[in-house]
Formats: C-alpha cells, sequence, structure tokens
C-alpha cells in the first residue's frame, strides 16, 4: 500500500471511526462509503478479514506502508514483551509520529512533512527520516531557524494533550522521548492482537 493522500472522511468511514481524529464530515455520515453505503447489508466478515482490516486502520492511523510495518512487526517479535504491546511502542517511537505527540504538528502527515523538510532535530543534530526510531532519552526540538514557521507555531498555540512518556519545553521548543509508553497510555482504539493473529498464520 501506498502511503495514502486521498480524502480522510471517505478512510474513517471505511473503518467506521474517526481514525484522523475530529471529522464533521465523518459525523454527518458514519456509514461505509459509497452510493449505498447506508443500505447496503454487507457479508460478516471473516476472521482473516477482520485481521486485516485491523492492520489496515493501524497503517491508515499512522501513516505506515507495508514495508515499514513488516520491519516494525518483526522486531517486536524479537523482544521480550507482549508483541502486540512491543509492536505499538516501536509505532509511538517513530520520529514523526513523536512530533505530532509534541504538538508541534497537528496532523502526522504534517509531522512527516516537516521532518522531511529538515524543521527537526534529534540531540541537535537534524534528522529528516520521518521513521527514524528514538530511543529513551533522546530530545526532539524544532531547529532554530524554523522556530517562527507559522505551521509551528499555530499547531503550539493549540497544543492540548500531554503524554506521560514525553516531556515538553516551550520555551525551547523541545521535546524528551522519556520512555516507550505503556499501551493503557496510547489512545489509539487498535487492536494490536488481532494484527499479531494475522502476522502469525
Amino acid at each position: 500500500m501506498a502511503r495514502y493522500t486521498g480524502p480522510k472522511t471517505k478512510i474513517a468511514r471505511k473503518f467506521h471511526e474517526p481514525i484522523y481524529g475530529p471529522d464533521k464530515s465523518y459525523e454527518k455520515k458514519p456509514y461505509a462509503p459509497g452510493m449505498h453505503g447506508q443500505s447496503r447489508r454487507r457479508g460478516k466478515l471473516s476472521e482473516y478479514g477482520v485481521q486485516l482490516q485491523e492492520k489496515q486502520k493501524a497503517k491508515y492511523t499512522y501513516g505506515i506502508l507495508e514495508r515499514q510495518f513488516r520491519k516494525l512487526y518483526a522486531e517486536a517479535s524479537r523482544r521480550g514483551g507482549i508483541t502486540g504491546e512491543e509492536l505499538m511502542k516501536l509505532i509511538e517511537a517513530r520520529l514523526d509520529n513523536v512530533v505530532y505527540r509534541l504538538g508541534i504538528a497537528r496532523s502526522r502527515a504534517q509531522a512527516r512533512q516537516l521532518v522531511s523538510h529538515r524543521h527537526i532535530a534529534v540531540n541537535g543534530e537534524v534528522v529528516n527520516i520521518p521513521s527514524y526510531s528514538l530511543r529513551e532519552g533522546d530530545v526532539v526540538s524544532v531547529r532554530e531557524r524554523s522556530k517562527s514557521l507559522e505551521v509551528i507555531t499555530d499547531s503550539l498555540a493549540s497544543r492540548g494533550t500531554n503524554y506521560p512518556w514525553l516531556e515538553w519545553d516551550a520555551n525551547a521548543m523541545s521535546g524528551k522521548f522519556v520512555s516507550f509508553p505503556q499501551r493503557s497510555d496510547i489512545p489509539e482504539n487498535i487492536n494490536e492482537q488481532l494484527i499479531v493473529d494475522l502476522y502469525s498464520k
């Protein structure tokens, strides 16, 4: 699957939940897309179908490609903990996701763009790879020359949620990746065990 750049509401309707955040269009039509989406009776999904749909939902939510997702799963399975929880921790440790969680960007897509355009530094060094995996203690900051960018200042002005695994320094425009999050602290509605079951076949 190439990274999706089409209508986000269409994908939210496909999974029957606003996976990209609050969506007024989705609230108006919270049923499957298509001219018969509201009336069509769809057959019950098979076990495989349910598992595949959950994996697709995770990929769309975080903007991860199939090859990247498989690599993350392989790494999670090598770790000693519960594979599904380790997978979610690794996904949350991606640089683009942390930039989004810190409030530097309003969406993960915007976070990827900021990273790719060299506006973000890790431990003082510019990193332009959105999939870069952070380690505990890493400091993510906005480059000095980028601190006045309107897209960043607007996002930080409306910054809301604080997450227990991240620390934010508003004056320095930097955040610390304190630790890998606990699964219970990750707000996304994803059943990672279904993904594990899919890849375990």
